[in-house]
């Protein structure tokens, strides 16, 4: 299963009996997901530009994974004493894909959040799963490549459109804090730093730090066994994801979709 996506270099990791699960019961889920996540692309621009939080892509990502039935779901569990409710948890999952005869499969997306939102996701799982709302958890996440990757890439990006100023960053949309640019200016003057060693290393370690959803920090949850015994599915998005090819095509619709978010609010 999957082997498309390890092929592109996708990390994947089946628990508690998830592949038999999967493959016997629900092989529609591995096309599903091999065919959205095959799609997945992510523009450098994004990444600088968008400031480090969810990127365009992986919001495309969601919406491809919407079209083909895998929609946000509330499940509320009660406990009733002659019909009387006593109490309730409700668990609310981004992505859910539900079959004919009632078994779902539940997924989430964590591209950089800070990790404790693992726990979040696995003990809903868990809780889920022994209530029988659902078969399988999945989760989606930064793989090992892109995390530790991640400064290569950003350096890429600064030395093919030579960029060694805040002024030239500023036309790819990143218009640092003043805690931002205090931090690289530091690196500067108290380390000795290029410009673009000391930007690299303050924005990677800033937006995609050690304490941001990774794939070591997930396997660092699992082998724990939160969770535990849902059977999970877990997916690593490689660095190769990441493109170079876009330019400001890419900024422009960050900023139509910045645009569109202001008027949401307004």
């Amino acid at each position: 299963m999957f082997e498309q996506l390890v092929a592109r270099g996708y990390e994947v990791q089946f628990l508690s009996h998830a592949a038999a699960i999967v493959s016997v019961d629900f092989p529609v889920v591995v096309d599903e997901l091999e065919a959205a996540l095959l799609e997945t692309r992510i523009p450098i621009e994004e990444i600088i530009g968008g400031g480090g939080g969810e990127a365009r892509s992986t919001q495309r990502l969601r919406r491809a994974l919407v079209e083909q039935g895998w929609h946000k779901t509330k499940f509320v569990v009660e406990k009733r004493i002659n019909g009387v409710p006593r109490e309730s948890q409700s668990h609310e999952v981004d992505h859910v894909r539900e079959f004919a005869d009632g078994s779902r499969i539940a997924l989430e997306i964590e591209w950089n959040n800070k990790d404790p939102f693992y726990d979040r996701d696995l003990e809903n799982y868990k809780r889920l799963h022994a209530d029988g709302a659902i078969s399988v958890g999945v989760i989606v996440t930064r793989g090992r490549s892109l995390h530790e990757g991640m400064r290569r890439l950003v350096r890429r990006f600064l030395d093919e459109r030579q960029i060694s100023s805040f002024e030239q960053l500023s036309d790819w949309r990143y218009l640092p804090t003043a805690r931002q640019k205090t931090a690289i200016l530091d690196r500067i003057k108290r380390r000795g730093q290029t410009f673009n060693d000391a930007f690299t290393e303050s924005f990677v370690a800033d937006k995609f730090g050690e304490a941001t959803t990774h794939w070591r920090k997930l396997e660092d949850r699992v082998s724990r066994g939160v969770g535990n015994p849902c059977p999970l599915i877990l997916i690593g998005l490689p660095d190769s994801v990441i493109t170079f090819d876009e330019g400001r095509a890419a900024l422009a619709e960050v900023a139509a979709a910045d645009a569109e978010a202001a008027v949401a609010e307004d």
